[in-house]
């Protein structure tokens, strides 16, 4: 089963019966390895990764800081599950240093972003501040560089 997840994890996308034939192994037992793997939520989905600068519609993306206050019985677990759930959030996490959650979102506006920061998050019993910061240009997205023009990294630019 580990080798399966390796290969996906660092492989093009690939069908069962070519995982198969990598790993000699056969498809249904491929199948079974896969299913399994979703089955103890350790694969959770397939995802292609797109250049954010060639979506059809304008999307804007912001990484928002929250400070929150822990609940007596859950921390910040159930405050970071409740939103965690908003349509908006792409990714959340619990993060060390000055701020406690580190959300991830999506919007179709910068208005929308700034709604979804003082309507919602800041009127939640337990977000004592918010920290917003707005993404201007990708340069790498999943391990993907998405740089225009092929350079060569080793050597810094300089002018003649």
């Amino acid at each position: 089963m580990k080798k399966i997840l390796q290969l996906l994890l660092e492989g093009e996308a690939l069908d069962t019966e070519q995982i198969g034939k990598i790993l000699s192994m056969d498809k249904a037992e491929v199948e079974k390895n896969l299913k399994k793997l979703e089955e103890e939520k350790i694969l959770l989905g397939w995802r292609p990764v797109f250049n954010p600068d060639f979506e059809s519609e304008s999307i804007v993306r912001a990484a928002i800081e929250l400070k929150i206050s822990p609940e007596r019985d859950g921390g910040f677990d159930r405050l970071a599950e409740r939103i965690s759930k908003f349509e908006q959030v792409d990714s959340c996490y619990l993060m060390s240093g000055a701020f406690d959650l580190l959300l991830f979102i999506k919007a179709r506006s910068l208005k929308e972003v700034a709604s979804f920061v003082y309507e919602r998050l800041a009127s939640i019993h337990g977000v004592t501040s918010t920290a917003t910061h707005f993404f201007l240009r990708t340069y790498k997205q999943q391990g993907f560089l998405l740089s225009a023009e092929d350079q060569n990294e080793d050597r810094p630019l300089v002018s003649p």
